[in-house]
């Protein structure tokens, strides 16, 4: 299907047509990132990190209607100038501390109205329509750019342009890490890895033992989403090795236990350096010395966290 047949189907949803726009913006975000550091002489891996970006963008917007080899051929090269790291952020000007300043009086607090649009619109979407709430976030990002604008008119495409561009430098290819671990989910439960683990469980839990099979699958959605760096690629692979042989299976409550096991990976989430997006992009951002500075202060609260899950997962399933 192409994708003029693709946007007039009838078949597809208005929420997947929708999304599909929101991926095509996200492309040309990426190509003029790519466009810039290749027209960067300040930037000494300018043609690595245009590399990178270029392809990106380009398998954002075009990626579901070309051959999977192609695209699979074209991610191949894609990584080929991160692995060499050869991703480098570009020398764009950050804003001096006086411009900082200067629209923090004339705006102040009413900064966080607009970063509270994405996910007032997020969870609008999610409980009000039937449309995606990743849908609901992307339109969450064009009101914020409306009201952004509306604050100052300095507040232009370009800038918007070039904040994403300086955004996504400082994040490098990290930022495709949250991609790249569900799609690893999704490769290891259907390559029998659950079943894998609910061999090797089933010889340690006593059978019938509900307690027992809730603590092995709360610590097992922790330790897995470390793993993984992404609860909802873990959740699928523990639920299917321990979450439904050893505790729906007799008797407890799927939606206490879905939802809590969920928060379980979540702990495990504040302990990896996998989880990029939570742990690592504040690091690469505030410029912190200490790689492992975020994880070393989220740990205890972690486990804290872990066994008050556990205690109401058994209470309340």
């Amino acid at each position: 299907m192409n994708p003029i047949d693709y946007l007039m189907s009838g078949d597809v949803t208005l929420s997947d047509k929708l999304l599909e726009i929101f991926y095509v913006v996200n492309g040309i975000v990426a190509l003029y990132t790519g466009w810039k550091n290749l027209n960067d002489v300040g930037n000494e891996h300018r043609v690595g990190s245009a590399v990178f970006w270029l392809l990106l963008g380009f398998l954002f917007i075009v990626g579901p209607w070309i051959p999977s080899e192609i695209t699979g051929a074209l991610v191949i090269v894609m990584v080929i100038p991160a692995i060499l790291k050869r991703v480098a952020p570009g020398s764009g000007k950050d804003p001096g501390e006086g411009e900082m300043v200067g629209n923090y009086r004339s705006i102040g607090m009413k900064i966080f109205v607009p970063a509270l649009c994405i996910g007032v619109f997020a969870l609008a979407f999610a409980l009000f329509t039937p449309i995606s709430s990743l849908v609901g976030i992307g339109v969450g990002v064009l009101a914020a750019a409306f009201i952004l604008r509306a604050y100052s008119k300095k507040n232009t495409p370009t800038v918007f342009l070039n904040d994403a561009r300086r955004m996504l430098d400082a994040v490098g290819p990290l930022s495709l890490l949250p991609i790249l671990l569900a799609g690893l989910g999704a490769v290891f439960t259907a390559a029998g890895v659950g079943e894998v683990i609910s061999g090797l469980v089933s010889s340690v839990i006593p059978e019938g033992n509900l307690v027992v099979g809730i603590v092995v699958y709360a610590v097992g959605m922790a330790v897995f989403t470390m793993v993984m760096g992404n609860a909802f690629a873990a959740i699928t692979v523990m639920t299917v090795g321990v979450g439904a042989p050893f505790v729906l299976a007799l008797g407890a409550d799927p939606v206490v236990v879905g939802s809590v096991a969920l928060t379980c990976g979540y702990c495990g989430t504040l302990c990896t350096p996998m989880a990029a997006n939570f742990n690592m992009v504040p690091v690469a951002i505030l410029d912190m010395k200490d790689k492992n500075g975020v994880i070393k202060k989220q740990i205890p609260i972690a486990l804290v966290m872990l066994a008050v899950q556990i205690v109401y997962m058994i209470v309340m399933a």
